[in-house]
Protein backbone atom coordinates (compact mmCIF):
# COMPACT_ATOMS: atom_id res chain seq x y z
CA UNK A 1 0.00 0.00 0.00
CA UNK A 2 1.72 3.21 -0.92
CA UNK A 3 0.39 5.31 1.96
CA UNK A 4 3.72 7.84 2.70
CA UNK A 5 2.55 11.08 2.31
CA UNK A 6 5.80 13.00 2.39
CA UNK A 7 7.41 10.65 -0.04
CA UNK A 8 9.86 12.94 -2.17
CA UNK A 9 9.90 12.56 -5.48
CA UNK A 10 12.01 10.26 -7.18
CA UNK A 11 12.81 9.74 -11.16
CA UNK A 12 14.45 6.79 -12.62
CA UNK A 13 17.81 7.19 -14.21
CA UNK A 14 16.99 5.56 -17.66
CA UNK A 15 13.62 7.38 -18.42
CA UNK A 16 15.67 10.69 -17.28
CA UNK A 17 18.60 10.06 -20.19
CA UNK A 18 16.25 8.70 -23.11
CA UNK A 19 13.06 9.98 -24.28
CA UNK A 20 10.32 7.08 -23.70
CA UNK A 21 7.35 9.70 -22.93
CA UNK A 22 5.71 11.68 -25.97
CA UNK A 23 5.70 15.54 -25.46
CA UNK A 24 2.36 15.99 -27.51
CA UNK A 25 -0.70 13.93 -26.99
CA UNK A 26 -2.15 12.25 -29.51
CA UNK A 27 1.08 10.64 -30.57
CA UNK A 28 1.04 7.46 -32.69
CA UNK A 29 4.22 7.52 -34.40
CA UNK A 30 6.85 5.08 -33.60
CA UNK A 31 9.68 6.91 -32.46
CA UNK A 32 13.59 5.29 -32.68
CA UNK A 33 16.23 6.88 -30.52
CA UNK A 34 19.91 5.64 -30.64
CA UNK A 35 22.83 7.15 -29.02
CA UNK A 36 26.08 5.54 -27.16
CA UNK A 37 24.67 2.05 -28.40
CA UNK A 38 21.76 2.03 -26.91
CA UNK A 39 18.35 1.65 -28.70
CA UNK A 40 14.93 2.88 -27.72
CA UNK A 41 12.18 2.24 -29.78
CA UNK A 42 8.84 3.44 -28.59
CA UNK A 43 5.74 1.53 -29.94
CA UNK A 44 2.39 3.68 -29.29
CA UNK A 45 -0.75 1.76 -28.50
CA UNK A 46 -4.25 2.62 -29.85
CA UNK A 47 -4.65 5.19 -27.38
CA UNK A 48 -1.40 7.11 -28.29
CA UNK A 49 2.11 7.37 -26.68
CA UNK A 50 2.17 8.03 -22.98
CA UNK A 51 3.36 11.33 -22.30
CA UNK A 52 5.21 13.31 -19.85
CA UNK A 53 2.38 14.15 -18.07
CA UNK A 54 1.07 10.62 -17.75
CA UNK A 55 4.84 9.88 -16.80
CA UNK A 56 3.44 11.32 -13.39
CA UNK A 57 2.30 7.87 -12.33
CA UNK A 58 5.40 6.49 -12.56
CA UNK A 59 6.91 9.12 -10.77
CA UNK A 60 4.44 8.83 -7.64
CA UNK A 61 5.16 4.94 -8.07
CA UNK A 62 8.94 4.86 -8.07
CA UNK A 63 8.64 7.85 -4.76
CA UNK A 64 6.72 5.37 -2.86
CA UNK A 65 8.52 2.44 -3.34
CA UNK A 66 12.33 4.14 -2.73
CA UNK A 67 10.80 5.45 0.10
CA UNK A 68 9.46 2.19 1.35
CA UNK A 69 12.60 0.59 0.97
CA UNK A 70 14.59 3.23 2.82
CA UNK A 71 12.13 2.96 5.82
CA UNK A 72 12.48 -1.08 5.69
CA UNK A 73 9.51 -1.79 4.73
CA UNK A 74 8.86 -5.38 4.43
CA UNK A 75 6.87 -6.69 0.88
CA UNK A 76 8.14 -4.41 -0.93
CA UNK A 77 7.61 -5.52 -4.43
CA UNK A 78 6.13 -4.02 -8.43
CA UNK A 79 2.73 -3.77 -7.47
CA UNK A 80 1.33 -1.25 -5.44
CA UNK A 81 -2.43 -0.21 -4.28
CA UNK A 82 -2.44 3.51 -4.18
CA UNK A 83 -5.67 6.13 -3.56
CA UNK A 84 -6.21 8.22 -6.62
CA UNK A 85 -6.73 11.15 -5.03
CA UNK A 86 -3.27 11.07 -2.62
CA UNK A 87 -1.52 10.58 -6.34
CA UNK A 88 -3.47 13.86 -7.40
CA UNK A 89 -2.60 15.82 -4.22
CA UNK A 90 1.32 14.87 -4.74
CA UNK A 91 1.14 15.70 -8.56
CA UNK A 92 -0.12 18.90 -7.83
CA UNK A 93 -3.64 17.96 -9.57
CA UNK A 94 -7.44 18.74 -9.60
CA UNK A 95 -9.14 16.47 -7.78
CA UNK A 96 -12.15 16.66 -9.52
CA UNK A 97 -14.32 14.34 -11.68
CA UNK A 98 -12.66 14.98 -14.93
CA UNK A 99 -8.94 14.04 -13.16
CA UNK A 100 -10.22 10.76 -12.27
CA UNK A 101 -11.06 10.16 -16.13
CA UNK A 102 -7.74 11.67 -17.05
CA UNK A 103 -6.04 9.13 -14.59
CA UNK A 104 -7.62 6.39 -16.37
CA UNK A 105 -6.70 7.50 -19.61
CA UNK A 106 -3.25 8.20 -18.52
CA UNK A 107 -3.18 4.30 -17.17
CA UNK A 108 -4.18 3.10 -20.99
CA UNK A 109 -1.49 4.55 -22.45
CA UNK A 110 1.08 3.54 -19.98
CA UNK A 111 0.12 -0.10 -20.21
CA UNK A 112 -0.36 -0.12 -24.53
CA UNK A 113 3.00 1.85 -25.06
CA UNK A 114 5.74 -0.73 -25.83
CA UNK A 115 9.02 0.10 -25.55
CA UNK A 116 11.93 -2.14 -27.31
CA UNK A 117 15.13 -1.51 -25.90
CA UNK A 118 18.92 -3.10 -24.76
CA UNK A 119 19.03 -0.51 -21.91
CA UNK A 120 20.66 -1.64 -19.00
CA UNK A 121 19.51 -1.63 -15.56
CA UNK A 122 20.91 -3.22 -12.53
CA UNK A 123 24.18 -4.40 -14.24
CA UNK A 124 22.05 -6.61 -16.39
CA UNK A 125 21.58 -5.48 -19.80
CA UNK A 126 18.90 -7.65 -21.97
CA UNK A 127 17.18 -6.82 -25.40
CA UNK A 128 13.02 -6.73 -25.27
CA UNK A 129 10.05 -5.33 -25.20
CA UNK A 130 7.59 -3.97 -22.04
CA UNK A 131 4.81 -1.62 -21.47
CA UNK A 132 5.13 1.26 -19.27
CA UNK A 133 3.38 -0.75 -16.84
CA UNK A 134 2.59 -4.26 -16.48
CA UNK A 135 -1.15 -4.15 -15.36
CA UNK A 136 -3.16 -1.78 -13.94
CA UNK A 137 -6.80 -2.38 -12.14
CA UNK A 138 -9.37 0.78 -10.60
CA UNK A 139 -11.55 -0.34 -7.18
CA UNK A 140 -14.35 1.90 -7.56
CA UNK A 141 -16.74 2.76 -4.46
CA UNK A 142 -20.35 0.46 -4.91
CA UNK A 143 -22.22 2.99 -4.11
CA UNK A 144 -21.22 6.19 -6.61
CA UNK A 145 -18.50 4.70 -8.85
CA UNK A 146 -16.04 7.20 -7.73
CA UNK A 147 -12.38 5.54 -7.89
CA UNK A 148 -11.25 4.74 -4.80
CA UNK A 149 -8.03 3.07 -5.25
CA UNK A 150 -5.76 1.90 -8.17
CA UNK A 151 -3.69 -0.79 -8.48
CA UNK A 152 -0.29 -0.99 -10.64
CA UNK A 153 2.42 -3.29 -11.46
CA UNK A 154 5.26 -1.63 -12.78
CA UNK A 155 7.79 -3.81 -15.32
CA UNK A 156 10.67 -5.90 -14.22
CA UNK A 157 13.29 -3.73 -15.46
CA UNK A 158 11.32 -0.80 -14.13
CA UNK A 159 11.58 -2.95 -10.80
CA UNK A 160 15.36 -3.22 -10.76
CA UNK A 161 16.49 0.08 -11.26
CA UNK A 162 14.00 1.34 -8.16
CA UNK A 163 15.60 -1.97 -6.38
CA UNK A 164 19.40 -0.84 -7.12
CA UNK A 165 18.19 3.00 -6.39
CA UNK A 166 19.20 4.19 -9.69
CA UNK A 167 16.99 7.12 -9.43
CA UNK A 168 17.10 10.83 -8.68
CA UNK A 169 15.31 13.03 -6.34
CA UNK A 170 13.31 16.01 -8.44
CA UNK A 171 11.85 19.01 -6.70
CA UNK A 172 8.46 18.98 -5.89
CA UNK A 173 8.54 22.29 -8.29
CA UNK A 174 8.89 20.00 -11.06
CA UNK A 175 5.16 18.93 -11.11
CA UNK A 176 3.36 22.94 -11.46
CA UNK A 177 6.14 22.78 -15.07
CA UNK A 178 3.08 22.28 -17.50
CA UNK A 179 4.66 22.54 -20.56
CA UNK A 180 5.76 19.30 -21.72
CA UNK A 181 9.27 20.47 -23.13
CA UNK A 182 9.75 22.30 -19.82
CA UNK A 183 9.80 18.61 -18.18
CA UNK A 184 11.71 17.31 -19.78
CA UNK A 185 14.49 19.73 -19.82
CA UNK A 186 14.69 19.69 -16.37
CA UNK A 187 14.61 15.90 -16.10
CA UNK A 188 18.10 15.77 -18.44
CA UNK A 189 19.59 18.19 -16.46
CA UNK A 190 18.87 16.66 -13.51
CA UNK A 191 20.43 13.22 -14.83
CA UNK A 192 23.60 15.08 -16.72
CA UNK A 193 23.81 18.29 -14.14
CA UNK A 194 22.62 16.44 -10.61
CA UNK A 195 24.93 18.00 -7.86
CA UNK A 196 27.45 19.60 -10.50
CA UNK A 197 28.09 23.59 -10.72
CA UNK A 198 26.97 23.84 -14.11
CA UNK A 199 26.13 21.39 -17.35
CA UNK A 200 26.95 22.78 -20.75
CA UNK A 201 25.69 21.03 -23.99
CA UNK A 202 25.53 22.11 -27.33
CA UNK A 203 21.83 23.10 -28.62
CA UNK A 204 21.68 20.32 -31.48
CA UNK A 205 22.35 17.62 -28.90
CA UNK A 206 20.34 19.19 -26.35
CA UNK A 207 17.46 18.80 -28.96
CA UNK A 208 18.49 15.06 -29.70
CA UNK A 209 18.48 14.24 -26.09
CA UNK A 210 15.01 16.05 -25.56
CA UNK A 211 12.46 14.18 -27.79
CA UNK A 212 11.71 17.06 -29.30
CA UNK A 213 9.46 17.08 -32.70
CA UNK A 214 10.39 20.46 -33.32
CA UNK A 215 12.79 22.01 -35.82
CA UNK A 216 15.73 22.76 -34.70
CA UNK A 217 15.30 26.71 -35.23
CA UNK A 218 11.76 26.39 -33.50
CA UNK A 219 13.91 24.28 -30.42
CA UNK A 220 16.12 27.32 -30.31
CA UNK A 221 13.63 29.84 -29.75
CA UNK A 222 11.90 27.59 -27.13
CA UNK A 223 15.22 27.40 -25.13
CA UNK A 224 15.48 31.31 -25.47
CA UNK A 225 12.35 31.58 -23.63
CA UNK A 226 13.27 29.20 -21.59
CA UNK A 227 16.29 31.01 -20.43
CA UNK A 228 14.58 34.59 -20.04
CA UNK A 229 11.62 33.52 -17.95
CA UNK A 230 14.04 31.54 -15.62
CA UNK A 231 11.09 29.53 -14.10
CA UNK A 232 13.39 25.87 -14.28
CA UNK A 233 13.52 24.93 -10.58
CA UNK A 234 16.90 24.38 -9.43
CA UNK A 235 18.72 26.01 -12.16
CA UNK A 236 19.33 28.93 -14.38
CA UNK A 237 19.41 28.49 -18.13
CA UNK A 238 22.08 30.56 -19.84
CA UNK A 239 21.97 30.32 -23.86
CA UNK A 240 25.01 31.38 -26.31
CA UNK A 241 23.34 32.34 -29.27
CA UNK A 242 27.38 32.56 -31.05
CA UNK A 243 27.99 28.90 -29.99
CA UNK A 244 25.19 27.74 -29.59
CA UNK A 245 25.14 26.04 -26.22
CA UNK A 246 23.32 25.80 -23.51
CA UNK A 247 24.83 26.23 -20.09
CA UNK A 248 22.46 25.24 -16.95
CA UNK A 249 23.69 26.61 -13.73
CA UNK A 250 22.45 25.10 -9.92
CA UNK A 251 20.49 27.81 -7.83
CA UNK A 252 22.93 27.50 -5.27
CA UNK A 253 25.55 29.88 -4.37
CA UNK A 254 28.41 27.64 -6.29
CA UNK A 255 26.28 27.75 -9.29
CA UNK A 256 26.02 31.49 -9.39
CA UNK A 257 29.46 32.18 -8.88
CA UNK A 258 29.79 29.84 -11.55
CA UNK A 259 28.35 32.07 -14.06
CA UNK A 260 29.70 34.76 -12.47
CA UNK A 261 33.00 33.47 -13.61
CA UNK A 262 31.76 32.34 -17.10
CA UNK A 263 30.49 35.88 -17.74
CA UNK A 264 33.71 37.89 -16.90
CA UNK A 265 35.51 35.04 -18.79
CA UNK A 266 33.07 36.35 -21.86
CA UNK A 267 33.36 39.70 -21.04
CA UNK A 268 37.39 39.40 -21.40
CA UNK A 269 37.25 37.88 -24.63
CA UNK A 270 35.20 40.51 -26.00
CA UNK A 271 31.46 38.81 -25.73
CA UNK A 272 28.67 40.44 -24.84
CA UNK A 273 26.97 38.70 -21.32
Amino acid sequence: MADILDAAPKDDLMSMEHPMFALKAGDKRVRIYERNGVTVKVKPGADGCATIHDKDIWIYCISQLVEALNRGREGVGPKLRFTAHAFFVATNRRTDGDSYVRMSDALARLKGTVIETNIKTADMRERGGFGLIETWSVIERANDGRMAAVEVTLPDWLWRSVKSMQVKTLSGEYFRLRKPLDRRIYELVRKHGGAQTKWRVTLVVLHEKSGSTDTLRKFRAVIKTLAKSDELPDYRVAFDTASDMVTFYARAQKGAKAQITDILAGLSKGKRP
